[in-house]
């Protein structure tokens, strides 16, 4: 059954606060993620009649300035945790800027995120693109007699991805994910 909502609460700096608060405690965020969820509360009561949206707009950016001041929303931070998780899920670079841009996290923020994933490994790229090849089932992880028949296949799922052609062919050409982890390994040494 669907969560039925009650009438909208008039925006005070204390409530929004309140909301910014409950929704750190349960997700990372960046300050203009926060900013989006916050805004949605003043757009919810502003459609309600109950609050004005450019003071409930004011209102939002003083509590996200109020949290990233005390520390409690750092973009820096949250930029590199997130790369560091998407990297381990096997996404490529190209995709996890995407995907911090899209969270609203600053260029400077991403690049330094995307340089510490470079001193974390030898060969970023090619260790994400394994860590997708084992999550998709496909080129050393794929039966032996299917490989050749899904090649193509297993490519352009890869590229899709946001993995280069060099980076799909090695993963594609190598015959156990062994082959590739042990080149990774080589590299760190």
């Amino acid at each position: 059954m669907p969560r039925r909502r009650g009438p909208p609460k008039p925006i005070t700096r204390d409530y929004l606060e309140r909301s910014a608060l409950h929704y750190l405690e349960r997700y990372a965020a960046s300050a203009e993620q926060l900013r989006r969820v916050l805004m949605r509360r003043v757009e919810r009561a502003a459609r309600a009649g109950v609050s004005d949206r450019e003071e409930g707009c004011g209102l939002a950016d003083a509590v996200v300035g109020r949290l990233v001041g005390k520390g409690l929303v750092n973009d820096s931070e949250f930029a590199l945790a997130k790369a560091r998780s998407l990297h381990r899920r096997g996404r490529s670079r190209a995709v996890v800027a995407r995907t911090l841009a899209a969270k609203g996290v600053d260029r400077e923020s991403i690049a330094r995120a995307l340089d510490a994933l470079a001193e974390d490994s030898a060969d970023p790229e090619l260790e994400a693109a394994l860590a997708f090849a084992r999550r998709r089932r496909i080129g050393p992880f794929r039966a032996a007699q299917d490989r050749a028949a899904s090649r193509a296949r297993d490519l352009a799922t890869l590229g899709r991805g946001g993995f280069s052609f060099e980076i799909a062919r090695r993963i594609l050409d190598a015959e156990s994910p062994e082959e590739i982890a042990g080149e990774l390994h080589d590299r760190s040494s």
